[in-house]
């Protein structure tokens, strides 16, 4: 059956369409006896107005969107928590957009997202250099990058995120003072602003310790996920035992309970023979077979400032001055790294 329309409320309480438009949007300029015959006939009729055509024709979005980097990853549906609650109180809703670290996605789902012409957009890019953003901005529709840092950010767009940069120096400096001197880092692709900051501070914590560059051994990922972590862990047991790292310091906890696995499977023992320590403190990391070592970030906070940001830049367009918030993060100290 085809869906009433307003025609047909019309219709069946016998009254003009200006005064079920008036019913439905302006119901105190409408005579009792006629208001409550459009009442009766929605409810007979089972009508449910055109929202999104309504929103199209006065100029007002009641939705936001995330641009989510992995779905998969249970950080980003803790984050996307946090902005949904934000937009819930205030009567909004949420598109969540999965680019599954795919740039070509990302960019189809801006495009989407601006034909919809949401209220704003919270994204977590593969790449803050992808020009589809500056194009966002030139056209009007706010933008907050979140789980992002950077001095740039400031100036460009609000932004929100933890110091990662900090996290990688937690994680090594945790790592050198229980007496490794040989550590892997596995992450990538390093074009993910997360990943070289946390190996940028990840070397800077060895050369802080007076260690050779080399004691830092870099393994790059094509992706930030279990099965990349897998393939990680297996290279690292590939190498000759004098020359194979004593520590792994991975990028995310998803890589880092894939080398978990991998070594469990292969007999090498954690944290006896290599410790592991991952970052983004997810649920999944305390309830390792091993509790694994985690670089904590406030992920829920860091969705209900996002979308606080983003909704301050949409209400109030001319007097916005571009923010970044950032948060600290904090070394949570398990099995995995044998302290």
């Amino acid at each position: 059956m085809a869906r009433p329309t307003i025609e047909d409320v019309a219709a069946k309480a016998k009254v003009s369409i200006g005064t079920v438009s008036n019913v439905l949007n302006r119901p105190e300029l409408v005579r009792e006896d006629k208001r409550l015959r459009v009442e009766r006939a929605i409810e007979t009729l089972g009508f449910v107005r055109n929202a999104s055509a309504r929103q199209l024709r006065v100029g007002l979005s009641r939705t936001l969107a995330y641009v989510v980097l992995d779905m998969n990853n249970p950080f980003f549906t803790d984050v996307a928590r946090g902005i949904d609650e934000v937009a819930r109180d205030l009567g909004l809703m949420l598109f969540l957009c999965n680019s599954d670290q795919d740039v070509k996605r990302e960019d189809d789902y801006f495009a989407q997202l601006l034909e919809q012409r949401v209220k704003g957009i919270c994204v977590t890019t593969l790449d803050d250099r992808n020009p589809r953003l500056e194009q966002l901005q030139r056209l009007g529709m706010p933008v907050v990058l979140v789980d992002h840092t950077g001095p740039e950010e400031d100036k460009k767009w609000c932004s929100v995120g933890v110091d990662d940069q900090l996290g990688g120096q937690l994680a090594l400096t945790h790592l050198l003072e229980l007496g490794h001197q040989r550590i892997a880092f596995v992450g990538g692709p390093i074009s993910i602003r997360q990943v070289s900051d946390r190996l940028e501070g990840a070397q800077h914590a060895v050369a802080a310790a007076g260690h050779p560059a080399e004691a830092l051994v870099v393994l790059r990922t094509d992706a930030l996920t279990v099965e990349q972590g897998r393939r990680a862990g297996a290279r690292l047991i590939g190498l000759p035992r004098l020359r194979r790292p004593t520590a792994v310091f991975c990028a995310n906890d998803l890589l880092a309970l894939g080398v978990l696995q991998q070594m469990t499977q292969h007999g090498v023992r954690v944290p006896d023979d290599v410790a592991i320590v991952g970052y983004d403190d997810i649920d999944f990391a305390a309830a390792a077979a091993v509790p694994l070592t985690s670089v904590s970030q406030p992920r829920h906070q860091l969705g209900r400032t996002a979308a606080e940001l983003v909704l301050e830049e949409s209400d109030h367009p001319q007097g916005h001055q571009h923010r970044h918030v950032q948060f600290e993060p904090e070394l949570v100290v398990r099995a995995s790294s044998g302290s």
